[in-house]
């Protein structure tokens, strides 16, 4: 997940160096996962042309080095590898707009039928299953199949990434800024994290428990983990566009290659598309300018049975989301920061370089402001204009 969204993002400033930096990815081609519809677009160092949906998946994998940071790994409570996040990217064309949409992880979904990883046909078609199933039923393939039967979008290109190469991302990053909220947070049984109160600078190691997290903040659910893993992905998307990282042309070649170092290794895995280097250059410039509130980032509307044992998709709210996504309207959040109660709002950060907004006594001719679309209460979420903190667990 992190390491997807910093290749992306981060690699754009670098022009012409970091196109053949990350030439050297087509040499992992082997790697890379071919989606039923893959799409290719022409050699260019443009921004992409048109929208753009990017699924971006983290797994729980056992693994190699993956087995020393999870004590279910240790334990052998964990069965195959599954996509314990899923966030789908959607990239509008002009005027550009980012709307990130964090689907749960226990969310009860069908699951279609999906082609085996050796091509020796399918697998069958599965109802009512917790959608990280997908990923342990047929790779990454299953898991685009899957968000797309439940989103009605056509993904374009996908990736995968592990833990270890979350922490390896992470460190070339030089860390995000993320706030704990009175009381700090700790879950020691678990991910072994402790915070404190106040403002800190996460990275490697750290930076995946923070990203894990559940016990200990909120109301202990993987829906607060999601607002948490939101308030991580605002906070290094603000970095992005920040002098600091975007006018630092060593950093981000470093990110660069060790990106192409995580595909070797097979810590992150790419579909066939967005292995190729101009691509992600072209997305790259597509959104390093793209104001903060309109990066949104939302959690796919849910609700729980009445034993709050099951977790249902809210389709009518979720359909409305997409609609105005097909449509490129500007959003407006009208729900709480977070269904799990993981975060709260605390404050909100101005645009790099941005000019005040026209007084009432401005020129007749100004254009009016583009009509938002308010979203159902029922879809959670923060704008990467807004500062949260992480709430400490009931």
């Amino acid at each position: 997940m992190l390491g997807v969204v910093v290749a992306v993002m981060g690699v754009s400033a670098t022009g012409i160096t970091a196109y053949n930096i990350w030439d050297a990815a087509r040499t992992v081609a082997e790697n890379s996962v071919l989606l039923p519809a893959d799409k290719e677009l022409p050699p260019s160092l443009d921004a992409i042309e048109g929208g753009v949906n990017l699924l971006m998946v983290g797994t729980d994998s056992c693994e190699g080095e993956n087995a020393a940071l999870s004590t279910a790994c240790q334990s052998g409570d964990t069965d195959g590898e599954r996509n314990d996040v899923t966030m789908l990217v959607h990239i509008s064309d002009e005027p550009r707009r980012v709307t990130v949409v964090s689907l749960p992880r226990d969310m009860l979904e069908p699951i279609p039928s999906c082609p085996k990883e050796d091509g020796s046909g399918n697998y069958s078609a599965m109802s009512s299953q917790k959608l990280n199933v997908s990923y342990s039923y047929g790779g990454l393939t299953c898991t685009v199949m899957t968000v797309e039967a439940i989103t009605k979008q056509q993904i374009d290109f996908a990736a995968a990434i592990r833990w270890s190469g979350v922490i390896a991302m992470s460190d070339a990053i030089g860390g995000v800024d993320v706030c704990i909220g009175a009381g700090g947070i700790s879950d020691p049984e678990h991910t072994g994290l402790t915070l404190s109160e106040g403002e800190h600078t996460l990275q490697g190691w750290e930076a995946l428990q923070f990203l894990r997290i559940r016990h200990g903040i909120g109301d202990g659910s993987d829906l607060g983990r999601i607002s948490n893993q939101q308030q991580f992905m605002s906070s290094m998307v603000r970095k992005l566009q920040s002098d600091a990282v975007l006018a630092d042309p060593a950093r981000l070649l470093t990110l660069a290659t060790t990106a192409i170092g995580q595909m070797q290794k097979k810590e992150l895995v790419l579909s066939s598309g967005l292995a190729n280097p101009t691509l992600m250059v072209q997305i790259a410039m597509a959104v390093k300018n793209v104001p903060f509130q309109d990066i949104v980032f939302v959690q796919y509307p849910t609700r729980y049975s009445s034993d709050y044992k099951q977790l249902y998709p809210v389709k009518e709210a979720a359909d409305q989301l997409f609609a105005a996504l097909d449509a490129n309207e500007p959003l407006t959040l009208t729900g709480d920061s977070s269904q799990g109660s993981g975060v709260e709002v605390t404050g909100e950060v101005a645009q790099p370089g941005a000019t005040p907004a026209p007084s009432a006594s401005a020129d007749a001719g100004t254009p009016a402001p583009e009509q938002r679309v308010e979203l159902p209460s029922t879809i959670a979420g923060q704008t990467a204009d807004q500062t949260t903190c992480t709430v400490k667990g009931k």
